[in-house]
């Protein structure tokens, strides 16, 4: 089975950017749709952003135009560009091997282990 590594979170300042990477072994993420999901500490998990097999992108309020995903699908690779960071995008990140029906994004139980985000003020 497909195993999800996610890398690239830190520590960053409001206002900069990091790139978070979701790296697949044992198996092919060519054709899936794949999601990147946030938790932050006594929240819900939440959907930030999707990618579909043909590379159409669609992402939660809170992060439209300051991330952006996309997948190299030759490295096995997806990615989750954050610019113009917040402290509320502070959380740990998953991405997530899921699945598009009817317009929408299904999360499968693919996840990777996740890399925590900390925005400082």
């Amino acid at each position: 089975q497909v195993q999800l590594a996610e890398s690239g979170g830190g520590l960053v300042q409001a206002g900069g950017s990091l790139t978070l990477s979701c790296s697949a072994s044992r198996g092919t993420i060519s054709f899936s749709a794949m999601g990147w999901y946030r938790q932050a500490p006594g929240k819900q998990r939440e959907l930030v952003a999707t990618i579909t097999v043909g590379g159409s992108t669609d992402y939660s309020d809170s992060v439209k135009g300051r991330f952006t995903i996309s997948r190299d699908n030759a490295k096995n690779t997806v990615y989750l560009q954050m610019n113009s960071l917040k402290p509320e995008d502070t959380a740990v990140y998953f991405c997530n091997k899921g699945r598009w029906a009817g317009g929408k994004y299904y999360s499968t139980n693919f996840w990777g282990q996740g890399t925590q985000v900390s925005v400082s003020s």
